[in-house]
């Protein structure tokens, strides 16, 4: 679990500050196993807790009509992220995570896929290792982090930064952060990072360059090389939303304050979609509801500049 910085400064569990508990109920702290204070879950016991809890929601007969949409969208990408681990090899693929709601659901998909294709593969299967006896050959070949690149707004929110620091620690990633546009930062990663040949991208449809793109695509003419995969494509905003409450996935605090799209500090604002009345408040400080209470895609990005 690492964080670098494309001038090569790295920080690992063991230089950086404790992560900051998010501000959504939901305890973002270090997970650890009953007897073993301080020690810190494997990937594949994350993994595995979120397979099962997806599992169960998929199994759940739903009323709500938002669930049953999430259900849909659950299975059809997961299928993505399965075929894509059928595909290439995990030293292949890396992930684009910058810590806001669309790639955060790309990731516990993502998580929960690979748990079932390495407990379902035996050749691949991640072995325990003995505490009397060295790791097995299949434990060293097994995946023990997800490598992330982190391309940064050049004014970005303290909130998501820590955010991501918090899941570098609970979802076992190696971050690579990257505080310069977005092309420059993808031939910059994948100059250091030869066997890469895919990137998971959380784009969806109503994004902006979103609109015709599919599961799987090429990178444009003039972009470094590589296969974006975009397991969210087709989910809408509610159901992003309906997913990450339904699994109770620990998100930035900055949608509890009426952020829908999070961007840099000089160009994003709370979504003006989600003012409360003056009002109800006592004409006081101007307040918002939480980012889950709007529904519609095409006012999500309001409060974008």
């Amino acid at each position: 679990m690492v964080e670098t910085y494309d001038h090569g400064e790295v920080f690992s569990d063991e230089c950086a500050d404790p992560p900051i508990p998010a501000q959504n109920g939901i305890d973002t702290t270090y997970p650890e196993r009953e007897g073993q204070v301080g020690e810190v879950e494997s990937l594949f016991d994350i993994a595995r807790v979120w397979e099962e809890r997806i599992d169960r929601l998929l199994e759940r007969e739903v009323e709500s009509e938002i669930l049953k949409d999430v259900q849909r969208q659950t299975r059809v990408s997961l299928g993505v992220v399965e075929e894509a681990l059928r595909r290439w090899r995990f030293e292949e693929l890396a992930m684009s995570f910058n810590g806001g709601k669309d790639c955060l659901v790309m990731l516990i998909l993502f998580l929960a896929a690979i748990s079932k294709h390495y407990r379902t593969n035996p050749t691949l299967r991640p072995s325990t290792p003995s505490p009397t006896k060295p790791s097995s050959a299949d434990a060293k070949k097994a995946p023990t982090t997800i490598p992330c690149v982190y391309i940064m707004s050049t004014s970005p929110f303290p909130e998501v930064d820590n955010f991501v620091s918090n899941c570098v620690h609970k979802y076992h990633l190696t971050v690579h952060r990257y505080p310069i546009p977005m092309k420059t930062a993808f031939a910059t990663y994948l100059n250091a990072h030869p066997k890469v040949q895919v990137i998971f991208v959380g784009t969806r449809r109503t994004d902006p360059h979103g609109q015709f793109l599919g599961h799987f695509d090429p990178t444009d003419g003039g972009w470094p090389m590589f296969v974006r995969c975009q397991p969210v494509i087709d989910w809408h905003y509610r159901e992003i939303w309906g997913f990450l409450r339904e699994l109770e996935v620990p998100y930035c605090n900055l949608y509890d304050l009426g952020y829908t799209s999070l961007g840099g500090t000089t160009d994003t604002q709370p979504n003006p979609k989600l003012v409360m009345d003056e009002d109800g408040i006592g004409g006081q400080e101007v307040k918002f509801r939480p980012a889950y209470e709007l529904m519609e895609d095409s006012e999500e990005r309001l409060g974008r500049d």
